[in-house]
Order: C-alpha cells, then sequence, then structure tokens
C-alpha cells in the first residue's frame, strides 16, 4: 500500500536538490533561483561570518550549524543559497539540500541517504523555520542537530531561517511559565532548539542609505543606467507606498525598473 522509496538519485548530477517524502527522493534542481553573493549588502557582517563558516565545511573542516533570524525580506534565504554558489564555484564538493518544515519527521531516512556519501558535503537548509504551539515537529530536530546515538554524519550541517530568535512564538514560552508544572523546566525544552545552533546571525531593519545602496548594486550587476537623483526619488517613493523597507522590497522596485526598460533580470 505504500509505495516502495525511490533509489537515491547521482548525487554528482547537481549542486542542489530537494528532499520529498511519500516516497522518499532526492530531486535533482538543475538552477538554483539566488543572487550573486556580491549584490547582497547591508548584511556584511553576517555574510562574511556564514560565508567562512560553509567554506571550511566544504573544505572538511569542522564548523557549525547557522541560525539566520530576524527581519523579513533581509536576505537571510538569499545568503544561505548565495554562499553554496561561492563555494561551489570554488570547485568545493558541496550541495544543497532543501528540507521543508513538514517533512522533518522524515530527517533521519534524509540522513541516511547522504551518510552514505561520505566524499560529499550537505547543507541541509530549511527555510522560513518556525512552531506553532502544538507542532511537535520540532523534537525531530533536535535530535538531528545534537543527539542521539548515531549523532549527524559529519559531512551534513543544517542552516535554517526564521523570523523568530528561538524559533517558537513568545506567548508559547510564556504560556509554558504560567500553567507548567516546573516553568523553568518547560521553557528549558522550549528554547534548547535554538541554542543548538552554534550560530546566531541576527538580521536587522535596514536604514534609508542601506536601502538605497541596495538599489544601486542591483543596477550597476545588471547594467541598469538611470539619473541618480531620479533614481532616488523613485526608490523612495516606492518604499513610502510598501509601508516598509528592506532587501526584498528594493528588489521588487529594482524589478519594476528593469522591466519599465525591457531588461530581463
Amino acid at each position: 500500500m505504500s509505495p516502495a522509496p525511490e533509489p537515491t538519485p547521482d548525487l554528482t548530477k547537481a549542486d542542489a536538490f530537494i528532499w520529498h517524502t511519500g516516497p522518499d527522493r532526492l530531486e535533482p534542481i538543475a538552477q538554483v533561483s539566488r543572487v550573486d553573493i556580491e549584490v547582497l549588502h547591508g548584511i556584511d557582517r553576517a555574510r562574511d561570518t556564514l560565508m567562512a563558516n560553509t567554506l571550511q565545511f566544504a573544505r572538511g573542516a569542522a564548523a557549525n550549524n547557522a541560525l539566520l533570524w530576524g527581519a523579513r525580506g533581509m536576505g537571510k534565504s538569499s545568503l544561505v543559497k548565495a554562499a553554496h554558489a561561492a563555494a561551489v564555484a570554488e570547485g568545493l564538493p558541496l550541495k544543497l539540500v532543501e528540507l521543508a518544515r513538514e517533512d522533518l519527521p522524515s530527517v533521519a531516512r534524509l540522513l541516511a541517504h547522504l551518510r552514505n556519501a561520505p566524499t560529499m558535503r550537505f547543507v541541509l537548509f530549511c527555510d522560513d523555520l518556525s512552531f506553532s504551539h502544538d507542532d511537535q515537529h520540532y523534537k525531530s530536530l533536535k535530535a538531528v542537530l545534537d543527539g542521539g546515538i548515531e549523532g549527524r554524519p559529519s559531512n551534513v550541517i543544517l542552516y535554517a531561517t526564521s523570523n523568530r530568535r528561538h524559533l517558537m512564538p513568545r506567548d508559547m514560552i510564556e504560556n509554558e511559565r504560567s500553567s507548567a508544572i516546573n516553568p523553568s523546566e518547560a521553557v528549558e525544552e522550549k528554547v534548547s532548539l535554538s541554542d543548538r545552533f552554534g550560530l546566531w546571525l541576527g538580521f536587522h531593519p535596514c536604514t534609508q542609505d542601506e536601502y538605497l545602496t541596495m538599489i544601486d548594486r542591483y543596477c550597476a550587476a545588471y547594467g541598469v543606467q538611470v539619473d541618480p537623483e531620479d533614481l532616488r526619488a523613485q526608490a523612495i517613493e516606492w518604499q513610502a507606498t510598501r509601508g516598509s523597507r528592506s532587501g526584498r522590497v528594493a528588489w521588487q522596485f529594482f524589478t519594476d525598473l528593469a522591466g519599465r526598460r525591457g531588461i530581463a533580470v
């Protein structure tokens, strides 16, 4: 009644894969949606830290799991994909494997596949990771990060992005304090998940100057030439109508600008 797992694909044919269940399979991705790491601006410290961690892992040295948390639209997911691309460009045997939050209970089966490819290095990528008050998937992730007899394979690390620093809603932690028999133990169980990430990289809202610099870099990277004063006025008007300012808003403005000039991005 249950379909048999499909055979593991040739991991040399692609640099990125998506893990699916029912049946278990690794789907190769020929073209990853990403931007060049040089285009990312306003997150210099996080970029340099994650890049150094990724390169030392790809070269076979020790490295930490990383949690990228903070303001929405500030390039958390883009940075993970860009760091992977930069490592691949150096000829390092690094693969990116995207894992959906809903598939976390199957992560042990995924690690069994990756453990059988010791000559390669894998970054497990969980995008927009968070848990609700009745979600028990986080317990599967805790064992992967740091726990269990078998442990995490030495050729695998985990990068996760989230808007929440502790991956749990704040009211969830506060409710535990008010209703648990031992409040401190209940909170420890929830917070211990984020503690298992060796790197915490915070992303904060950008200033107007950083927002404008992001747009300037996009224009330079794609060869879009606009009068600086006109570009500045249009960019400020765009972010005012959106009511927010971030790297995502900067990219959306640039996409509109490029489209009006007939340029594909």
